[in-house]
C-alpha cells in the first residue's frame, strides 16, 4: 500500500470514521488521490484528497450540492475540510461505465441511453451558478495545442493565427449558448457510475465535475460521444445525438455546433496529453491522442471549422496528420 497523506486517520476519526480501513484507488491526470474506506459494520464511503495549493475542493463541493438539489445524482458529502482537500463521501460502487462495458460490450447501446438521458435531464434544469464558458476559456483551451503539442512535435507554427481562426470558427456559435446549460466539461465513460441494475437505463451517477461551467448544451454530448479514452463507433455516436435531438428542442446549427466543439476539444485534449507527458511524466497518455486525433479531423471537415481547418493544412503536415498526430518524443 502506497503511504497515506498525512492528516487522513485525524480527519476520518473528526467525521465519525475512526478506526475504518483505507484501501486507495489508482488515481487519475491530476494530483487528487482517491481512498475507499470501510467500517467494520460494512459500510463504506469515498475520500477524496485534493489538497491545496495544487487541488481546491470547493468548487467540487459547490457543483455537487448544486446538482443535488436540482435533482441529478452527485454523491452525497457525509463531511468535508476543504482548507486541508478532504472530502468524504457517499460511495457509487464499481461499476463506472467504461469498466462495465468492457465486462459487458452488448449492453453498450442502454448505457449510452441513459448517458444521454441524463444529460437531456440535467439540461432541462436551469443553469448552474457557475462562470460562463465564455471566447477567452475557450481559446486557452484550444492553445495547449500550440502550447504543447506542436513543441513536443517541433513545430514551428503560427500561433497568432491559430488563435485568429478559432476566433472565426466559433464566434458565429457564442450567442446561442447565452441561455446555455450547465456543462460538466469532462463527461465521459469513467466519470458516469452506473447505479442500481447497470444492466438497465438506471440512474447515473455522476463524478468529477468540479469545472462545471454553463455553455452550449452540445459540449457533453462532444465530450461523451468523442471519448479520448474509449472507442465509439460513428454509428452510435449518430444515434445517440438523434436520440438526445429527439428529446431537446435543438435548431438548425446544432450540428455545426457539435463539430465546432469538438474540434476545440479534441484541440485541447492532444495538447493536454502531451502536457502530462512532457511535464507530469505521464506518457501512458499519449496512447489516447490518435483516437482522439482521429475525430478531431472528422470535426475540422465540416464547413463551420473551415477557418481551423486552413490553419491545420497550412501548419501541420500531411502525413503527421494522417499518422493520428504521430509519436510524441
Amino acid at each position: 500500500m502506497s503511504e497515506l497523506p498525512e492528516g487522513l486517520q485525524e480527519f476520518l476519526a473528526e467525521a465519525g470514521w475512526g478506526g475504518a480501513a483505507v484501501d486507495p484507488i489508482p488515481g487519475d491526470a491530476s494530483f487528487r488521490r482517491y481512498f475507499r474506506v470501510r467500517r467494520p459494520d460494512r459500510s463504506r464511503a469515498m475520500l477524496m484528497h485534493a489538497p491545496p495549493p495544487h487541488e481546491d475542493p470547493e468548487p467540487f463541493l459547490k457543483v455537487a450540492d448544486w446538482l443535488n438539489r436540482h435533482g441529478m445524482r452527485a454523491p452525497e458529502i457525509f463531511a468535508a475540510d476543504p482548507a486541508k482537500g478532504w472530502v468524504l463521501l457517499e460511495d457509487f460502487g464499481d461499476d463506472r461505465m467504461r469498466d462495465w462495458l468492457d465486462a459487458h460490450p452488448d449492453r453498450e447501446v442502454p448505457a449510452y441511453e441513459g448517458a444521454i438521458d441524463t444529460l437531456v435531464e440535467l439540461h432541462g434544469r436551469p443553469a448552474g451558478p457557475f462562470a460562463d464558458y465564455d471566447m477567452p476559456t475557450y481559446q486557452r483551451e484550444a492553445g495547449l495545442f500550440t502550447e504543447w503539442y506542436c513543441p513536443a512535435r517541433g513545430l514551428d507554427v503560427d500561433v497568432a493565427g491559430y488563435g485568429e481562426a478559432w476566433d472565426a470558427a466559433l464566434a458565429p456559435m457564442m450567442p446561442r449558448q447565452r441561455n446555455g446549460v450547465t456543462v460538466l466539461r469532462d463527461y465521459h465513460a469513467e466519470n458516469i457510475m452506473l447505479l442500481g441494475d447497470p444492466a438497465r437505463r438506471a440512474p447515473q451517477g455522476l463524478i468529477d465535475f468540479q469545472d462545471a461551467l454553463v455553455g452550449h448544451p452540445a459540449y457533453d454530448l462532444v465530450s461523451l460521444l468523442q471519448d479520448a479514452r474509449r472507442d465509439v463507433s460513428e454509428e452510435l455516436e449518430a444515434a445517440m445525438l438523434a436520440r438526445y435531438c429527439d428529446r431537446v428542442e435543438v435548431d438548425g446549427d446544432f450540428a455545426a455546433d457539435y463539430a465546432r466543439l469538438g474540434a476545440q476539444r479534441n484541440a485541447k485534449i492532444v495538447g493536454i496529453f502531451s502536457r502530462l507527458h512532457k511535464r507530469d511524466g505521464k506518457p501512458r497518455y499519449l496512447d489516447f491522442i490518435p483516437r482522439v486525433w482521429t475525430a478531431m479531423e472528422r470535426d475540422l471537415a465540416h464547413p463551420a471549422l473551415e477557418p481551423v481547418a486552413q490553419w491545420f493544412a497550412a501548419n501541420v503536415p500531411d502525413e503527421l496528420r494522417r499518422s493520428g498526430g504521430g509519436k510524441v518524443a
